[in-house]
């Protein structure tokens, strides 16, 4: 009777915090939808429909505030020098911390669990605490101001969280494979590339999706290491953006490059959500 009624009592709270998460999730999402929605909205109006209601719908579709954020406000060339930078940055972390990943969890050696903490605990390093002397370091080898330093820079802000990422992944992955191909006469690194790249696509797909969010969005690094107009990215080109309009009041332009900066972020999450979801928890689950 008493477990009963314990399973019971269990039972009920469950229920009744799964309907509050509902509920606050619910919230999120539409509060979400409601700031997307009324900015599109705001990018589509004129000024004067601006400051006069800040809620009303546009009276004829401003399209021209997108041409001219794309061209006038140059968020063309912010765009290229993020689709320049971003992808290159996020191909060559894989490169980089897939085989690490790899190593880690198949190859024994000594110290490999420290050394596994080790390169997870970069995670917990804030990018402020480095800015400083990655600034001289960069100086110093004269790669201020242009792509290569700034790719390399987001490939060491990005490496330990993607390692840790393909750590929980590559883990749970079958070994069975792995040692039948070798038995077979493979080569370790046939092994890894035939075997392991493609079961871990999943996994590779969704960690390139954060990475690409996170380095498309970063601010600090950039701003940091970049000086010149015509290198900077979105992000910087949106401060611009946000400076500009404190002198020209053109509030809807500003809103209209927002929307194109966010633009490819909303399609990747749009066209990839389940994947994502479904690759994390494959990835939490403990082998």
């Amino acid at each position: 009777m008493k477990d009963s009624r314990i399973m019971k009592n269990y039972f009920g709270s469950s229920k009744i915090w799964k309907t509050i998460g509902y509920i606050l999730i619910s919230f999120w999402v539409s509060f979400i939808l409601f700031s997307i929605i009324w900015m599109i909205l705001t990018s589509l109006k004129t000024n004067n429909e601006l400051f006069n209601n800040i809620w009303s719908i546009p009276a004829q579709p401003q399209w021209g505030n997108y041409v001219k954020a794309w061209n006038v406000l140059k968020m063309v060339t912010y765009y290229k020098n993020s689709i320049i930078v971003v992808p290159i940055a996020t191909i060559l972390v894989l490169v980089v911390a897939t085989p690490c990943a790899y190593a880690l969890t198949r190859i024994k050696f000594r110290f490999r669990e420290a050394l596994a903490n080790f390169i997870i605990l970069g995670m917990g390093v804030p990018i402020q605490l480095i800015i400083i002397p990655l600034y001289l370091l960069m100086s110093k080898l004269s790669l201020t101001n242009s792509y290569i330093g700034l790719i390399i820079a987001y490939i060491t802000g990005s490496i330990s969280f993607t390692i840790f990422l393909l750590y929980g992944y590559i883990k749970n992955l079958p070994i069975e494979l792995e040692e039948a191909a070798l038995v077979d006469g493979s080569k370790p690194f046939n092994v890894f590339l035939r075997i392991i790249l493609p079961l871990s696509s999943p996994g590779l797909i969704t960690v390139s999706i954060f990475n690409f969010v996170f380095l498309w969005n970063e601010y600090l690094l950039a701003i940091v290491l970049i000086k010149d107009a015509e290198l900077k990215t979105v992000s910087l080109g949106l401060y611009n953006l946000q400076i500009a309009m404190q002198y020209t009041g053109d509030w809807v332009s500003l809103y209209a490059g927002v929307l194109i900066a966010i633009t490819p972020i909303m399609i990747v999450f749009f066209i990839l959500s389940e994947l994502i979801v479904e690759s994390m928890t494959l990835g939490a689950v403990k082998g």
